[in-house]
């Protein structure tokens, strides 16, 4: 019988006031205000990181990459994913399917909705689905001051015959 674990993975960034700063959701770059963080800070990218290190037991992303390293700085969000993915295979876990629940005012993503999962499915090597949900107005998100992540993560480990 196999090992099953799930993990749970959350993220948010506000909105930068760099004009220069490009907006990417799930290794996707769209059309407006970019998110402030040390890497290109990628929401999606990071609720899945640690929805799949916490699954696997291996800590979280600010554990990992932390954004006290100057090497961290400008990062490639989708790079660090992909290093996760390395550790979490390592350690002996195949990813079966990750889930995102992304909560933003805008912008909307469903015209970008498949290629984010598929950018994202060809770094994870497994389904990712997104979905896009609005606060409907209320709290940070809803007065688009930024935007939130939330990821689930199923892992498996084949088990040892009997």
């Amino acid at each position: 019988m196999p090992e099953i674990r799930v993990g749970q993975g959350f993220d948010v960034h506000p909105f930068s006031d760099d004009p220069g700063r490009r907006l990417v959701l799930g290794g996707v770059a769209f059309d407006g205000r970019g998110l402030s963080g040390h890497s290109d800070a990628d929401v999606v990218a990071h609720a899945v990181t640690d929805a799949l290190l916490g699954a696997a037991g291996l800590g979280d992303i600010g554990q990992r990459y932390p954004d006290t390293d100057p090497a961290h700085a400008g990062a490639d969000s989708m790079d660090l994913l992909a290093d996760s993915v390395a550790a979490v295979r390592a350690d002996g876990w195949e990813v079966a399917n990750v889930d995102c629940t992304v909560v933003l005012e805008a912008p909307r993503l469903a015209s970008r909705r498949t290629d984010m999962q598929e950018a994202l499915a060809v770094v994870v090597g497994a389904a990712v689905t997104i979905k896009g949900k609005r606060a409907e107005g209320l709290g940070a998100i809803g007065r688009e001051e930024g935007v939130a992540c939330f990821a689930v993560a199923l892992l498996t480990r084949p088990g040892t015959p009997s």
